[in-house]
């Protein structure tokens, strides 16, 4: 019998831990799955080795992973070299057979279908008898090939509530601040757009997105007309607005670190407009609350691992699991296999036709949203905070 081995990759979402989650599970009804494994931070964890023994966890801290944000795992953002015969590949080939690992699954976004992709290919070369499938998760939603990626309708609903409460605050002043909320979205403005299903009184003033043209004289000129007629004002910007700035640091994936946007144009508006601001920036709650959790995105969280435990007991392997929509109300919506050789670095942003402009959105994004963000789940709390589980972490030898 083989082992099933799982690896968390890239930025954790408030799903990341329900979608492991459906894979015990599932695999608990297969026999000829000799057991799970889970991949200490990530592709690390085969190099180095360091695997934990799933199955050794309790019962009561695998019912709380659907509740648990962060990768329980642990999680990394390592570029695999492009050269297969690179020594770390020898390395997890190593691991792979010392453990018989005949089932892997890498959890992420964009560039772990990166690394899913070259450890298919580096297992066909090799001979190495290993399967391989992707799960996408990503609060971008910037995946090809999928509807939607996990993750991304729970860090929108809450983007939404959190939008919410900042555009009520704003409002109980006679002459208030321009409030600036810098939100995740590197290429893609998904998330910072999802403001926009809000009802129009709640809506923020101002939505900037990556997908916009940023010009700086027109920014001066929106933002000042909004605020001085309304007395206060809300702007939703996108981490990944294009800004005339100096280069930042870069990850090994070539990607700049973008935190900063508010307080950059916070400084551009106060010293060119005069007007009073305060940034707030959404952080890492954006990816890591349970409480605002869509029960849609948990469930198919759930239900896409199940579906790739049973496929990857079928033989396949290169793929990442996708979500297509069938229909909206009621929601519904099925799994498929699409070749993550032909996904991989991909990266789908917002269409032209979802975007009216700084304003708002067109009704069809927020018909696309919608469904996504339906639906509360049930939290269980211990003395005023959420559980979480709490590994126990058998090292496999």
């Amino acid at each position: 019998m083989k082992r099933l081995c799982y690896l968390q990759s890239g930025g954790p979402t408030a799903v990341i831990n329900s979608s492991l989650y459906g894979a015990i599970e599932e695999a608990r009804l297969h026999e000829e799955i000799g057991g799970f494994y889970g991949s200490h931070y990530g592709i690390e964890g085969l190099i180095k080795d360091d695997l934990f023994d799933l199955y050794g966890e309790d019962d009561e801290q695998i019912a709380l992973l659907p509740q648990t944000p962060g990768a329980i795992l642990g999680t990394t953002r390592r570029k695999m070299p492009e050269d297969l015969h690179d020594p770390v590949y020898l390395k997890i080939i190593d691991t792979i057979k010392k453990h018989d690992i005949g089932y892997l699954f890498v959890n992420g976004g964009n560039d772990s279908m990166d690394t899913c992709s070259r450890l298919t290919r580096l297992f066909a070369e090799h001979g190495v008898p290993c399967l391989v499938l992707g799960i996408p998760k990503t609060v971008d939603n910037d995946l090809m090939g999928t509807d939607h990626s996990l993750g991304y309708p729970s860090a929108a609903k809450h983007v939404i509530n959190t939008v919410k409460e900042a555009v009520i605050d704003a409002s109980c002043y006679p002459h208030g601040k321009l409030v600036l909320l810098e939100i995740m979205g590197r290429n893609a403005g998904w998330l910072t757009a999802s403001a926009d299903l809000l009802p129009e009184r709640y809506r923020p003033d101002l939505i900037f997105l990556p997908e916009m043209p940023f010009d700086e004289q027109k920014f001066l000129d929106v933002i000042s007309k909004t605020y001085w007629e309304k007395g206060y004002a809300v702007a939703a910007l996108s981490e990944g607005i294009k800004l005339p700035r100096a280069p930042k640091k870069v990850d090994s994936f070539g990607h700049s670190s973008l935190e900063g946007v508010a307080a950059a144009l916070s400084e551009l508006i106060e010293g060119k407009c005069g007007i009073p601001t305060r940034t707030m920036e959404l952080s890492l709650p954006q990816r890591a609350d349970p409480l605002t959790v869509s029960k849609v995105d948990r469930e198919e969280a759930i239900n896409l691992s199940r579906y790739a435990v049973r496929e990857i007991l079928k033989g396949e392997t290169g793929k990442m699991v996708c979500i297509r929509r069938l229909a909206d109300s009621p929601y519904e919506s099925e799994f498929f296999l699409s070749d993550v050789h032909v996904l991989a670095n991909g990266e789908r942003t917002i269409p032209p036709s979802m975007i009216k402009d700084e304003r708002g959105m067109d009704r069809s994004f927020r018909d696309y949203l919608r469904p996504l963000v339906e639906g509360e789940v049930e939290i269980s709390y211990e003395g005023g905070s959420f559980r979480s589980a709490e590994f126990r972490y058998v090292k496999v030898e």
